[in-house]
């Protein structure tokens, strides 16, 4: 009798492969979106009184989206490598989303930005800021790290397995078609002598 776990596990690359697009799709996406969001917000404090200023996540650093764009290029490199290459660019996704995360999460306590809209505000340098307010998009943007981070995970395990665009029938050269035999000729009809006269044969082959 054969058992069901076989069938279970010959399923098991095609799921992973619909999840490694679905997570490396909506975390590149996630991320990308949540570069153009406030990140942190808090109030720059001077002579004159106070003003409200605000970082986004293109402000904190521009690192989470440029390896976000990494992460997705990779996941579909991994379909136009085999073997050991495709073993190479699943660890780079990997370690784009890694990245990704990382980055995400440092971009949320980095006051950096803030000091310096701050400064620009007051057009002193130096200028304090009061307490700063993190909103969820540096953790969004973490979040959808952590979603390019199991796509590389998958495409470790089971990108082996998943079909390649290298190597198909479809993209190699055809065979050479075997040259066609020479037509007979009839001597009796001089139509026929000048075809194959135009097709550089020699007429009188096989005449004799």
């Amino acid at each position: 009798m054969t058992s069901l776990p076989p069938a279970r596990t010959s399923r098991a690359p095609r799921r992973a492969l619909a999840l490694a697009l679905l997570f490396g799709a909506l975390g590149a996406a996630v991320v990308l979106v949540a570069a153009g969001q406030v990140w942190s917000e808090s109030t720059a404090s001077f002579a004159q009184g106070t003003l409200p200023v605000s970082a986004e996540g293109g402000d904190v650093g521009g690192l989470p989206s440029a390896l976000a764009l990494v992460a997705l290029a990779t996941l579909v490199a991994v379909f136009a490598v085999r073997r050991a290459a495709r073993l190479a660019v699943a660890g780079l996704l990997t370690l784009s989303g890694a990245g990704t995360l990382v980055a995400a999460l440092l971009g949320a306590s980095d006051t950096g930005a803030l000091e310096e809209k701050a400064a620009k505000a007051s057009a002193l340098a130096g200028t304090d800021i009061g307490s700063v307010d993190v909103t969820l998009w540096p953790y969004l943007s973490a979040a959808g790290g952590a979603l390019l981070l199991l796509a590389g995970v998958l495409a470790l395990r089971y990108g082996r397995d998943w079909p390649s665009m290298a190597g198909t029938g479809r993209y190699e050269r055809s065979p050479r078609k075997a040259r066609r035999a020479p037509a007979k000729v009839d001597p009796e009809r001089s139509e026929d002598l000048w075809k194959a006269l135009d097709r550089g044969e020699d007429p009188t082959r096989g005449t004799a």
